[in-house]
């Protein structure tokens, strides 16, 4: 009897539908079995139905050809007649069918390195769970259960099919692992830890308040957290005889089953590493990046310059069509309950593919077919020394360092955007290092494993299909070449994506069009965003234009003496900085100030702000925004800026009872999180959507108000804020400066000496630019509409 027949008028649980084995192999029933029923456990997502999420699975690659043989309303109707959807997860089946019979169990959590938790809630409750819920329907069906070939662990040699040989008590492992989380959670809280996450916070974002400080703090937290969980299961499957949690936990999940399966009868079919379809449904199929994919495609990059394995060991790769047609072999054989059955799908055995040889034939591949690089050619791929381990790890904690060495030049570099630039590459170069990290981390105990899993239980389950089935449904590994999978089927498949016809890289992105409405902020910092200046070099513009060529040049030596104390305070405390500036403008006369800026500062500072600026304040009051400047500047000095602005929030200065400056401000300045929640508060007082509104700002320390808003937009940032604004997916403008700007505001034109002098006091206090905009005390110039 034919395999078809075999399964004819059967019920069959599957788990894992929707994922890579469970996808091809509900094709495959839906294909060739249209009379076998299929029940199938599918998880509501958001607003889908188990059902709408099956349907809309089937319109995808995999289910091409049974799309154009049946179209799309006969495969409707054929999903509809064929399954039945149970709703549910591994953590909570419901109710299941009584006459069920076969469980084909594909679900589980494929990670090499989960959360150790997570890894036994999935591969061994999983398995739990689903044993319950079969015994709690009454039903009594073949259970097979989708295991892997490398749970035989961290073993030399030639592995044969089988129960595992090992003592580890699941039980015990199962409720170690519950507690893990507590006590990691537990040992985050502890007053070394929460020192050190703090300590960690402030040295990056220490200007941007308290509050984003502890948040920050917070999410290091919860990061230590995790990956504390994470090392927890490496460590403890590596110290059991395991390569990771992975495979430590699927093996546990393989040991309860055979402790508790009791009459029903089991068999545990273990692949080993899937990869595309070598013929069903397609050629080359594949769903998502598995186990060697993101290998292929970083060497076709060019990313790969070699790899801690032994050229000689076996790598042993299956494709999932073969697995599928393996599933399908090995439920029609339901085995006596006392004596599981044990399949493993692999090819190490039968058609091994050493390393070296994988390694051959994808770089023939590529030097065959390259990658293109966009606009400059193709890419060149390397040859691989195969160096060793040792080599390997020492190659890369020196890529390592020198990015970390990269990282802190960049944080002490002046802005400008050839440094943005430097700072995007860096950006890659570390996340380059970061995949080769991860991934030596995670293959390293794999090509150390020396082994050859043999199949003869798999070859005989083979052996006994009829000979019409050897053909549609066969899963002898020995039945291709490798070349010809790898160079013609595998490596086109999985570089598909890459090869297509891509338009030029798109512009920066730039802030979306602006829609007219009432009720929207647009809040604009000064200082490094509209225009090209420091709370230092603001302060110089006023301070010298006043007084004679000696209290000038005593003035700048005395600034350049403080320098060094203001650049520490803009990394510490932004307000300290501001306060010890303005503490200078003590017995200065306001009104001459005023003046000051009436007649001379006023055309210096609209010649300075930016005229990308000035047009992005106007397309927001033409929308019908509300346009907000706030800025650290001494508020006589925005009075040139009135006319573009509804209300401009500045700093005040204290004036004493002699009528001048007392070199104390009017309130504290608004820096950092006090900055978002002026903005927060102003919002509410104008009844302003902040969901809809708009901020500009430069600066990590105006972080928390960027955030507090729906749309931020990070103009000329420093470079910590390039970095969130890049991973938050914020648009990122170049606003320019205006060409020939003046650099610094003094009375006379003429004493080139003294602004040469000045000039250098502004280089010096170049540091200070990365800060962007200042705080202020809350000091409200309200301008009327028609202005």
């Amino acid at each position: 009897m034919g395999l078809r027949e075999r399964l004819a008028g059967r019920r069959v649980f599957v788990t894992g539908v929707t994922g890579f084995v469970g996808e091809a192999l509900l094709e495959r029933l839906l294909s060739e079995f249209p009379d076998t029923q299929v029940v199938a456990l599918v998880r509501p997502r958001g607003s889908h139905s188990g059902m709408a999420r099956l349907e809309r699975m089937t319109r995808k690659p995999a289910f091409a050809g049974l799309r154009e043989r049946l179209g799309r309303e006969g495969l409707a109707a054929r999903l509809a007649a064929q399954v039945r959807v149970i709703e549910g997860d591994l953590a909570g089946m419901g109710e299941l069918p009584a006459d069920l019979d076969v469980v084909i169990h594909c679900a589980g959590e494929v990670s090499f390195d989960p959360a150790i938790d997570e890894g036994f809630a999935t591969n061994l409750g999983g398995v739990q769970e689903l044993l319950r819920a079969v015994r709690a329907a009454g039903a009594r069906p073949h259970l097979v259960h989708v295991s892997t070939a490398y749970v035989a662990g961290l073993r030399s040699g030639h592995i044969a099919e089988g129960r595992l040989a090992h003592e580890v008590d699941w039980a015990a492992e199962q409720a170690s692992a519950a507690r893990a989380r507590q006590a990691a959670e537990d040992a985050s809280r502890s007053p070394e830890n929460s020192a050190r996450f703090r300590e960690q916070a402030e040295a990056e974002h220490v200007r941007a308040g308290a509050q984003t400080v502890s948040a920050q703090a917070e999410a290091a937290r919860r990061a230590w957290v995790a990956a504390r969980l994470v090392a927890a299961g490496s460590e403890r499957a590596q110290v059991l005889g395991w390569t990771d949690a992975y495979t430590f936990t699927k093996a546990l999940g393989e040991r309860y089953l055979e402790d508790s399966h009791g009459d029903l009868p089991l068999t545990i079919v273990r692949p080993s590493i899937i990869e595309s379809a070598l013929a069903k449904p397609f050629p080359g199929w594949i769903e998502g990046f598995k186990m060697a994919e993101p290998l292929i495609l970083a060497f076709g990059r060019g990313e790969l310059p070699d790899f801690p394995a032994s050229p000689d060991a076996v790598v042993d790769i299956i494709p999932v069509d073969l697995v599928v047609n393996a599933l399908l072999a090995a439920a029609a054989s339901s085995p006596p309950p006392a004596r599981p059955a044990y399949y493993t799908v692999c090819s190490g055995f039968r058609n091994p593919l050493l390393f070296r040889d994988l390694y051959d034939y994808v770089r023939g591949y590529f030097l065959a077919h390259p990658l293109p690089r966009r606009g400059r050619g193709h890419i060149g791929v390397p040859e691989w020394p195969f160096a060793g381990a040792v080599a390997v790890e020492a190659k890369l904690r020196r890529g390592e360092k020198a990015v970390e060495w990269a990282n802190r030049a960049l944080a002490h570099a002046p802005r400008s955007e050839r440094v943005r630039r430097l700072a995007v590459d860096l950006e890659r170069t570390e996340g380059r290092v970061a995949f080769l990290r991860r991934y030596s981390d995670v293959y390293r105990a794999y090509t150390k494993a020396e082994l050859v899993y043999v199949d003869d239980a798999t070859a005989a389950l083979h052996a006994a299909m009829d000979p019409a089935d050897q053909v549609d449904f066969g899963f002898d590994p020995a039945c291709f070449d490798w070349r010809h999978y790898l160079q013609d089927v595998h490596c086109p498949a999985v570089t598909q994506v890459l090869r297509r016809p891509r338009d030029a890289a798109p512009a920066r992105r730039m802030a979306r069009n602006l829609t007219a409405g009432e009720g929207v902020l647009a809040v604009f910092d000064l200082d490094g965003t509209l225009v090209s200046s420091t709370v230092v070099e603001s302060y110089l513009w006023l301070r010298l234009a006043d007084g004679d060529v000696g209290e000038r040049a005593r003035e700048l030596v005395s600034l350049a003496r403080a320098l060094p104390g203001y650049l520490r305070a803009e990394r510490r405390d932004r307000g300290h900085l501001i306060r010890s500036v303005y503490g200078r403008y003590a017995g200065a006369d306001p009104g001459e100030l005023a003046r000051v800026v009436d007649e001379v500062a006023a055309d210096v500072v609209l010649r300075r702000v930016k005229p990308a600026a000035v047009r992005r304040v106007r397309e927001h009051r033409a929308a019908g925004h509300r346009t907000v400047l706030l800025t650290g500047a001494v508020d006589v000095l925005t009075r040139p800026l009135a006319p573009l602005f509804d209300e401009i929030v500045a700093t005040g200065l204290e004036v004493g009872v002699d009528g001048r400056y007392t070199g104390r401000l009017l309130s504290s300045p608004l820096v950092g999180d006090a900055r978002a929640a002026f903005v927060d508060h102003y919002a509410r007082r104008r009844g302003a959507d902040l969901s809809a509104s708009w901020a500009y700002a430069d600066s990590l320390s105006d972080l928390p108000m960027l955030r507090t808003v729906g749309n931020p937009v990070a103009v000329n940032p420093d470079v910590a804020l390039h970095k969130v604004a890049r991973g938050a997916g914020w648009p990122i403008e170049e606003w320019p400066s205006t060409p020939g700007e003046p650099r610094l505001m003094v009375a006379s034109r003429g004493e080139r000496g003294l602004f040469a002098a000045a000039a250098r006091a502004r280089v010096a206090a170049g540091g200070l630019s990365g800060s962007g905009s200042g705080g202020s005390g809350v000091v409200r110039v309200e301008v009327g509409e028609g202005r």
